[in-house]
């Protein structure tokens, strides 16, 4: 059996719909479907929440070549909260490390970070959220990052206008934020949002 096989047969067993499970894991019905399906997998957090949601190992959904892939983890720094909001302090000192698969890093230094505030909450990301961030001093146009101000740490998307950089969150009742790094050497992009672990 697959491992959207298995998703489904537990989800019936436990008499959810697809729309059931999608709420408890905040995508959408679709990609219950898709999983069920075989045409998509999901990714580790998801297979996790769903293991204990369904009070099963996580190996429960893996042969024995997969399950040998899923215990090459990484411990990452989580370096207290990232503000969503008005902005909050990042102390250098480290609360705790997470257990990290592997798979979700591609290369150069991780570290993750703890949402605050709502104002990213157009993203799906919410107060308390895990945030693993790709350290890096610059992002494309559009994404999502984690930027120094002052001693302020904000997660914003980033837009370039000229010589200027929009901080845009996903929520309107917040304004967008607009810095010139030239000329405000008080702000730094600090990382790129790389994945979002859900907290419930």
């Amino acid at each position: 059996m697959t491992v959207g096989d298995k998703i489904k047969e537990l989800r019936k067993e436990y008499r959810m719909t697809q729309e059931d499970l999608a709420k408890k894991l905040n995508v959408a019905p679709t990609a219950v479907s898709a999983w069920e399906r075989n045409k998509n997998r999901p990714l580790m957090d998801k297979i996790s929440i769903i293991s204990e949601m369904f009070n099963v190992p996580i190996s429960h959904f893996f042969g024995t070549e997969d399950i040998g892939a899923t215990v090459e983890t990484v411990l990452l720094p989580v370096y207290g909260n990232i503000s969503c909001g008005k902005g909050s302090v990042v102390y250098e000192t480290i609360e705790s490390y997470e257990t990290t698969p592997k798979d979700w890093l591609n290369g150069g230094d991780y570290f993750y970070l703890k949402a605050k505030g709502n104002s990213m909450i157009g993203a799906r990301i919410h107060e308390g959220d895990l945030l693993l961030i790709r350290k890096q001093a610059e992002v494309e146009n559009g994404e999502i990052a984690a930027i120094a101000v002052d001693d302020e740490v904000l997660l914003k998307r980033v837009f370039k206008n000229g010589n200027s950089l929009i901080l845009q969150s996903e929520n309107p009742e917040f304004a967008p934020i607009s810095y010139n790094p030239k000329t405000d050497k008080n702000i730094a992009v600090i990382g790129k949002l790389k994945k979002v672990v859900l907290t419930f």
